[in-house]
Order: structure tokens, then C-alpha cells, then sequence
């Protein structure tokens, strides 16, 4: 059912008072490692999802302060294992020639926003495919906006995980904490599987070969 998936991040506050939305609002000022914020005030949850039903296909978890970047290669490969990818879509935080390269080669269309002081340059670092994406971008804006439009489905898809089960992580430690974000994106997954199944028409087999046999 999906051939069109979005990539983003987001945080699951932990048992402190310190929430997500304050830090990203730029509220509270933020010092991995320092006298300010800490590791274990919110833990940051990478994932990707499809467009069509909103299923989480791949997910990252990693403290506070992780770059976004680094995580979008083990989602995309993750997902290609299970998933025929036709497009990749991602905010300007992916933008890199690693991240477009890696998407081609999978045999998707990635649509990653570029930043705003981006151009073409002589500068060797740019590959002839950032290039290429540059110019794609730049002069079929309303096309690629269109198809950009899909990673607002990422968003909705952290919203409908909060609103379900919650947004705060009530285990203690580091690893409970990672296995709670799992288990609410789990839970979210079953939730999306039974609505599909009944929205969509999709026959679900969920007997192994070892029952059937």
C-alpha cells in the first residue's frame, strides 16, 4: 500500500519537567553536555513513515541533541528492506549529496528541501546530482512543492503517536525509556494496520507458515 514515505524527527519528554516544544521553540536554552540540558530531559525519536496510512516503516531513537542527518541512511535502508520505494521526502535539515545519492540508488525520487542560502557554486563538494536537484528545484518549484507537501504526513504521523499514547516517557532509565518510544510506535502501527484494514479493504494474514501448516 505505500510507495511514497516522509522522514523527520521529534522529542518524548522523560519523568523531569523540561518538555520538547520549549526547547524547540527555543525557550529554554539547550547545552548537551553542559550545566543546561542534559541527555535524559527528552529523547529524540527519528522515524520514517508512509503517506498513504501513515505506518511507521523505520525508527532511530537517540538523545537529545543527535543531528538529524546522520539518521536518515539507516531509515532508508531499513525501509527499502520492506517497502518498494517510489519517493523520499525530508526538510531541509537531510539536505546533503550523501542523502540524495543514497535515495537514487534505492530507486526512489527524493524530494529534500534545500536551505535558503543554498546555490550553485564551483566548489568540488557539490556532486553533479546535488546540482542537478538544485536546478529541479529551482525552476519546477510549484511541481516539487507538491510533491514536497507529502512530509507534512511525517508530522501528523508524531501527532497521531502523541495524542494516542502520550508524548512523556514514565520509565527511569535510558534503555526503559527507548523501549517505552518502541513500544508507543508499536502500538501505533497496530492502530494504523486495523484502521487500514477496514478503511482500505486490505486481507490480513496474520497466521505464520508454521500455523498454517
Amino acid at each position: 500500500m505505500e510507495a511514497n514515505f516522509a522522514v523527520d524527527s521529534s522529542g518524548f519528554s522523560t519523568r523531569r519537567t523540561q518538555h520538547w516544544l520549549d526547547t524547540k521553540c527555543g525557550k529554554l536554552r539547550t547545552q548537551h553536555g553542559g550545566s543546561g540540558v542534559n541527555q535524559r530531559e527528552w529523547l529524540k525519536v527519528h522515524l520514517m513513515c508512509g503517506c498513504k496510512t501513515n505506518i511507521v516503516t523505520s525508527v532511530e531513537v537517540t538523545h537529545a541533541h543527535a543531528a538529524d542527518s546522520p539518521q536518515f541512511a539507516p531509515l532508508v535502508e531499513k525501509t527499502r528492506e520492506n517497502f518498494v520505494m517510489d519517493t523520499v521526502c525530508a526538510d531541509k535539515a537531510y539536505s546533503s549529496n550523501k542523502n540524495l545519492k543514497l535515495v537514487l540508488v534505492k530507486g526512489a525520487q527524493p524530494y529534500i528541501a534545500f536551505r535558503s542560502n543554498a546555490k550553485i557554486s564551483t566548489d568540488k563538494r557539490q556532486s553533479d546530482l546535488w546540482r542537478r536537484m538544485f536546478h529541479l528545484y529551482q525552476y519546477n518549484r510549484e511541481w516539487f512543492d507538491k510533491c514536497y507537501h507529502q512530509r507534512s504526513n511525517v508530522e501528523a504521523t508524531f501527532s497521531m503517536i502523541k495524542r494516542k499514547f502520550g508524548e512523556r516517557l514514565r520509565s527511569k532509565t535510558n534503555t526503559a525509556q527507548v523501549n517505552e518510544v518502541l513500544c508507543k510506535i508499536l502500538c501505533h502501527n497496530l492502530c494504523v494496520v486495523v484502521q487500514s484494514m477496514y478503511e482500505l479493504g486490505i486481507d490480513v494474514d496474520f497466521s505464520t507458515a508454521t500455523d498454517r501448516a
